[in-house]
């Protein structure tokens, strides 16, 4: 339990920290949030949403999972979309992978792992989907990272599609989407391009009719 002891005094010492540099941080804290960002990634601990975009406590708001999945029958992601796009009117929805994911590199194998077997089914899908381009890297390490890659833009289209962000759209909400992926390595950021803004951009497959649609 003393390492429990240790979490709770950096605590009071950030917290004084924070108060010293600025006395009315918390107070502005407590009094609402108005973040700009809605980020989608990974559970890895290596990948702390604010830190490595320089925001503070109360500019990003965040939903993590194994691997970044968005899929439509997980209403714990939906519910924070929604509570997002319509509570807080976050103006970009942020789906962030990174490279060397374990949830991602468990789903480039075939073993059985037990339950989240579940899970990462969603991101062998993937690896099925865009197979061909995948057989085509040699390289073990780069075809992992690739899939990665792909991982986050086809989550991306996930968000598009899900009838949440679509609503938003459908009123003239601004909103975007964007995927981005993080390097462990060296911290940076890599933007894939595949920011969607209306739903003119997204596939009419799956576009639906929303009570402002004309």
């Amino acid at each position: 339990m003393r390492i429990l002891g240790e979490l709770i005094d950096n605590n009071r010492r950030w917290a004084q920290n924070m108060v010293t540099l600025d006395a009315g941080y918390f107070a502005r804290l407590a009094d609402h949030q108005k973040p700009e960002f809605l980020w989608i990634g990974c559970s890895d601990s290596r990948v702390p949403a604010n830190q490595i975009v320089g925001l503070d406590p109360g500019e990003v708001f965040v939903h993590r999972n194994i691997a970044n999945v968005v899929v439509h029958s997980d209403f714990n992601c939906l519910s924070v979309l929604e509570f997002a796009t319509e509570v807080l009117k976050v103006k970009h929805v942020i789906v962030c992978g990174h490279y060397g994911c374990s949830g991602v590199r468990a789903a480039g194998e075939n073993h059985h792992l037990g339950l989240i077997d579940n899970w990462l089914r969603h991101i062998r899908d993937v690896r099925h989907t865009h197979n061909a381009i995948l057989s085509r890297i040699a390289d073990e390490s780069a075809r992992a990272d690739r899939l990665c890659e792909l991982n986050v833009i086809e989550q991306v289209r996930n968000v598009c599609h899900t009838t949440v962000v679509q609503e938003a759209w459908g009123r003239g909400q601004e909103l975007s989407v964007h995927g981005w992926i993080y390097s462990v390595r060296d911290g940076l950021i890599k933007d894939l391009d595949v920011t969607t803004t209306n739903q003119a951009e997204i596939d009419e497959a799956y576009r639906v009719v929303t009570g402002n649609d004309s």
